[in-house]
């Protein structure tokens, strides 16, 4: 009998260069999550991972990443985040890694450790803004920090008030 039960794996991207974070896409994480699986586990692994492997967030202000897979293939997907060296988005490589903050069973637990997370790294943001309109975009981003269990595909919502 196979497990349905899921872990929700809460992801860093870690680069010398912070602007590259707004390049980032899910389609480029999940690219490189997925070419990771198959360099440390092989096939089997990238086989086991990849059956409900999905990035179900990103904030590219923050960098952080939600990604979810099955329970009982989480640690084959944890080992092998520490070996992604790039991302690709665009036709540009980003050199990066990706640094494991937070395994939770709910969104929610990863959406609480959150927002304590981004409380402590608010200053640090805030103190490297170069100007008034990076500033608010980064208040905005954190402040506006909320996970759903489902969120919409199509990327051009501008409704903020929660109601889908």
């Amino acid at each position: 009998e196979l497990s349905l039960s899921r872990r929700y794996v809460l992801c860093e991207v870690v680069s010398e260069d912070p602007r590259c974070r707004q390049c980032i896409e899910d389609r480029a994480v999940g690219l490189a999550v997925r070419d990771a699986i198959g360099r440390v586990h092989g096939d089997y692994g990238l086989a086991c991972c990849s059956i409900s492997l999905t990035v179900k967030y990103l904030n590219a202000y923050t960098g952080t990443v939600l990604l979810r897979c099955r329970k009982d293939f989480y640690r084959l997907l944890c080992s092998a985040l520490p070996f992604v060296r790039q991302l690709e988005s665009r036709n540009q490589r980003y050199p990066c890694s990706l640094r494991t903050l937070h395994v939770g069973g709910t969104i929610r637990t990863c959406q609480k450790f959150l927002i304590q997370y981004n409380r402590r790294q608010l200053l640090m943001l805030l103190q490297n803004c170069t100007n008034e309109e990076e500033r608010r975009c980064i208040q905005k981003s954190l402040l506006s920090c909320s996970l759903t269990e489902e969120q919409p595909q199509s990327g051009d919502e501008e409704d903020d008030d929660g109601i889908e």
